[in-house]
């Protein structure tokens, strides 16, 4: 008979040949791995996504390094965003942009992919194609319901389709219906704006993520309807009524790699010799093919859309141009854009009145991060700059609020110290109620005339209820001037700039924290120095219609741009105004105007948003603001409120039978942003998500397709390194593999014990 230790024996005696066993069963399992690996990133093809994903679905937290989730009924199914490009043509003062957005639907499904993007609020979106396997498709301009009928009438009837939609100047909608399992979509808009000018320096930002937006909760007022209720009902007032569609999925950077990889390429054509050219948040590699032109990309390949691209450029010369006048010749009109820098005057006999600064700060929950370094530090250099007969007050605000002081201080050194100690010590957290801090630093209850008022309001702008906002600055503006500092990675220009109109006064963006003491000196110079009032312009020949129809003061170094149609090019235009005590005119013979590109474009954006104050401020009725918006944007085939664009393939592709569902796409949250001041406490945290590439070949036969479908200004880049993340299919084949090896190894243990107690 074997005994217990004699077993034990066998055992000792025997471990090193299973350990041999298990090792070379261990290197067996690895090379199955790697040749797995090898022949997925060799063989990557369209149709391999739609054999091999199952309809496994799972958590926004187990998305894995480059990931995109398409949100369905079931759950979320892994998907790859194969990427953005984004091409800009700077042609002197205007800019062409061409976005293209190329994702995949790796389910087995038929989707409607709903999207968000933004875009600078400037911009005239004007053009959509989409290309879908082989096909292309132009979008044209409708009445919004009209556009959305034929796009949902198309999605019945199981036709490709695309729909852009503005739900805000900055904010647009894209929705693709009918893509099938395993197809790649290709969406292109294309849009024209301005260039920005700023002393001797030109500039242009490019949105390029949603920042999550606060919405206010709605307001509503309910009466039961009881016999002895004396028949009151039901009334309801939501601030936010399109709260859903501006208000995408954000990925959390904690448990997600970010998505939406993009590329860069700006064409700059200055119209003169250039100096230095600067990307503020992005590293760039720059081209010179000439002293006026500059090739500018991405130095380190594609990057995340998780922040704003800023690039400005100077000219070589010291002193920029100051008078820039371009002219195009559309239909029977002629349109003009004017740009003409005032002088830097002193003031000549009195010396600036005292000012009266309300400074506001936003320290709520979306300011959490670099945000709120970077909003403190901007308002403790302002506190510096007062002068010992200005007097100010401090109000900071989250989902509550309080003023430092009950009114207006002098600025002496103990108030400013207490000023400065109470800015230190803010934290970010909150909803985000900026109306009732608005309201608050334009109450002017002394009403002194001896002191200039300024409201200078820091914060992201991330709220959707803005024309509540508006309609406040409207209401309550009186005297003061609001300087609106937009503050982080991307805040929402759209109310940076409408608020500062409003306002009469300006908008400046700082980006990060080394940017802080330049744009702060250079809000000061404007706060501190004499603006240039009581602006006209006058044609002596030509018939104009001219936007902005109220010209505004002018602060130091901000050029006035004019646009302009005209029934004929001739004579000049005359502009006068007064820069402090002095009176200014300066003449511009239209004869000398260059060619320029898209300027009608331009021109019509720029009415729609005159008519679009004029609304908020009941200069003009709704019904009229919306009947000129309407007209503006079918004649010059534009995005705007009312109208959408819209692309239908006429051959049906789904068939009736075949369920369609409905997939939201995520963006990435804003960089320097903090996930859990906006969202809340995270669960806990999985393992760190690994990332692999593959390669962009079918991308590339879909851009190559669509540049031979359409007339050609700027060329699309032949291909876009894409990144790529293991799915669900790949794990569960490694899954399958190691869970294979372990059964062998446990196979063979077991049957060297059998054979040991044998």
């Amino acid at each position: 008979m074997t005994t217990c230790d004699e077993i034990e024996s066998d055992k000792s005696s025997a471990r090193p040949s299973l350990i041999r066993l298990a090792l070379f069963l261990v290197m067996q399992g690895v090379a199955v791995i790697l040749v797995g690996f090898a022949a997925l990133f060799l063989s990557f093809e369209p149709a391999w996504s739609a054999e091999r994903l199952s309809a496994a679905f799972l958590k926004p937290g187990d998305a894995r390094s480059g990931s995109l989730l398409l949100k369905t009924e079931e759950g979320y199914a892994d998907a790859s965003r194969l990427g953005i490009d984004v091409d800009l043509t700077i042609s002197g003062p205007t800019v062409r942009a061409r976005v293209t957005q190329i994702f995949r639907n790796p389910t087995k499904d038929w989707v409607e992919a709903v999207y968000v993007y933004p875009l600078p609020s400037g911009g005239a979106v004007d053009t959509l194609k989409m290309v879908i396997g082989d096909r292309v498709v132009v979008g044209d301009i409708k009445e919004r319901q009209q556009a959305k009928a034929i796009y949902e009438q198309a999605k019945q009837n199981g036709q490709k389709a695309a729909l852009t939609e503005q739900e805000r100047p900055n904010i647009f909608t894209n929705s693709v219906a009918n893509i099938g399992p395993g197809e790649t979509v290709l969406v292109q808009i294309e849009y024209q704006e301005p260039v920005q000018q700023s002393g001797s320096e030109f500039s242009l930002r490019v949105p390029m993520v949603v920042a999550p937006r606060y919405n206010p909760a709605p307001v509503v007022q309910s009466v039961d309807f009881r016999p002895d209720g004396g028949g009151w009902g039901a009334t309801k007032s939501d601030p936010v009524p399109d709260r859903n569609r501006i208000s995408p999925e954000v990925q959390d950077p904690a448990t997600n790699a970010p998505v939406n990889p993009t590329s860069i390429t700006v064409r700059l054509q200055a119209g003169f010799p250039l100096g230095e050219v600067k990307s503020h948040h992005h590293t760039v590699k720059t081209e010179k093919p000439d002293a006026s032109t500059s090739i500018i990309r991405l130095a380190e390949g594609p990057a995340p859309a998780d922040r704003d691209f800023e690039l400005t450029w100077k000219p070589a010369a010291e002193k920029a141009p100051s008078v820039g006048l371009f002219r195009e010749r559309v239909g029977d009109s002629d349109y003009l854009l004017a740009f003409l820098t005032p002088p830097a005057v002193e003031q000549a006999v009195q010396k600036p009145l005292p000012r009266e600064v309300i400074f506001v700060i936003d320290n709520s929950g979306s300011m959490g991060g670099t945000s709120i370094i970077q909003a403190k530090a901007s308002l403790i250099y302002a506190l510096g700059r007062l002068q010992p007969g200005d007097r100010f007050n401090v109000i900071r605000f989250d989902n509550t609020m309080n003023m430092l002081f009950p009114g207006a201080v002098p600025a002496d050194r103990e108030h400013v110290r207490r000023a400065t100690d109470f800015v230190s010590a803010l934290r970010a957290e909150g909803g985000t109620e900026m109306v009732p801090a608005m309201r608050a630093a334009l109450t002017d209850s002394v009403g002194d005339a001896n002191y200039v008022r300024q409201v200078v309001f820091l914060t992201d702008g991330a709220i959707g209820n803005e024309q509540q906002l508006f309609e406040t600055i409207n209401a309550l503006r009186g005297r003061s001037r609001i300087f609106m500092v937009g503050i982080g990675s991307a805040p929402n220009t759209y109310l940076m700039t409408r608020a500062a109109e409003l306002g009469r006064g300006t908008f400046t963006h700082i980006g990060s924290v080394e940017q802080v003491e330049d744009r702060m000196r250079g809000l000061f110079a404007k706060l501190e120095n004499p603006a240039v009032t009581n602006l006209t312009a006058k044609f002596s020949d030509a018939t104009a219609d001219v936007t902005p129809a109220a010209i505004p003061d002018l602060y130091r170094d901000e050029p006035l741009v004019l646009a302009a149609k005209l029934d004929k090019l001739a004579g000049s235009v005359e502009i006068k105004g007064r820069i402090g005590d002095r009176p200014w005119v300066v003449t511009l013979p239209l004869a000398n105007a260059a060619e320029g590109k898209g300027l009608s474009k331009l021109w019509a954006r720029r009415k729609i948003a005159d008519a679009e104050v004029a609304r908020t401020t009941r200069q003009a009725s709704s019904e009229d603001a919306d009947k000129r918006i309407l007209a503006l944007a079918l004649e010059h085939q534009l995005v705007t409120r009312l109208t959408s664009l819209v692309a239908v393939d006429k051959t049906p592709s789904r068939s009736q039978g075949e369920p369609l569902k409905l997939s939201e796409l995520p963006i990435n949250l804003p960089a320097g942003w903090d996930f859990t001041k906006v969202f809340g406490e995270r669960p806990q945290l999985p393992a760190t998500p690994t990332e692999r590439r593959a390669d962009a070949d079918e991308a590339r036969l879909q851009v190559a397709a669509l540049k031979r479908a359409q007339p050609v200004v700027t060329p699309v880049p032949d291909s876009v390194k894409l990144p790529k993340t293991a799915t669900d299919a790949e794990l569960k084949m490694i899954g399958g593999v190691i869970l294979l090896t372990v059964s062998l190894i446990l196979l063979g243990f077991n049957r060297r014990r059998q054979m040991s107690l044998g």
